[in-house]
């Protein structure tokens, strides 16, 4: 299973969805809240060229949004 990563914030409907997937799908995640981490918002932006969230990072790979076929299709390449 690669290595999953959750860039979110609390008030964030979207990750909300998208963490509630993962654990559904018993996919294990790390959550990393970018109001709490601005160092972590700055990465992000910087190697997305986003700046909302969900930003999610599934093995080396990007996913900006809740994108539900990228993530499947990420997972499936990886297990």
């Amino acid at each position: 299973m690669p290595k999953v990563i959750v860039f979110s914030t609390p008030t964030c409907s979207w990750c909300r969805r998208a963490k509630k997937y993962f654990r559904e799908n018993k996919v294990p995640f790390k959550e990393i809240n970018v109001e709490r981490d601005q160092a972590a918002a700055r990465d992000i932006q910087r190697k997305t060229g986003q700046s909302g969230v969900p930003v999610i990072k599934i093995g080396s790979r990007w996913i900006v949004g809740f994108d539900r076929p990228a993530i499947e299709r990420e997972l499936s390449r990886s297990s």
